[in-house]
């Protein structure tokens, strides 16, 4: 099993950027796609990228194509999230998760259809 632990979240301004981390321990994280997603106050969680095992392919969701963009470093078990132009609805609680089919990441709906989460980072942007 891995086990995953998202850093760098914060308070940011409109406009302002932020990078997100995901360090997986454990099962490396190279055997397994990675997704973001977020969970803005009030609301379900949402999808926001993911990105195959070997980095070569990503797709985002609407609301994050063109000002973010997700990575990953297997040599160092961490994926990233590059979040740029960030505007107050973007404010939300960030997860990532480890998932082994890339192109059923986007539907994850449920916690036990990824095979880990990490615990989250707070992400608040003001206006």
């Amino acid at each position: 099993q891995v086990q995953l632990v998202e850093s760098g979240g914060g308070l940011v301004q409109a406009g302002g950027s932020l990078r997100l981390s995901c360090a997986a321990s454990g099962r490396t994280s190279s055997r397994y796609a990675m997704g973001w997603f977020r969970q803005p106050p009030g609301k379900g969680r949402e999808f926001v990228a993911a990105i195959n095992r070997s980095g070569g392919s990503v797709y985002y969701a609407d609301s994050a194509k063109g000002r973010f963009t997700i990575s990953r470093d297997n040599a160092n078990n961490t994926v990233y999230l590059q979040m740029n132009t960030l505007k107050p609805e973007d404010t939300a609680v960030y997860y990532c998760a480890a998932a082994s089919d890339f192109w059923s990441i986007a539907n994850i709906r449920r916690l036990n259809e990824a095979d880990a989460w990490g615990q989250g980072t707070q992400v608040t942007v003001s206006s």
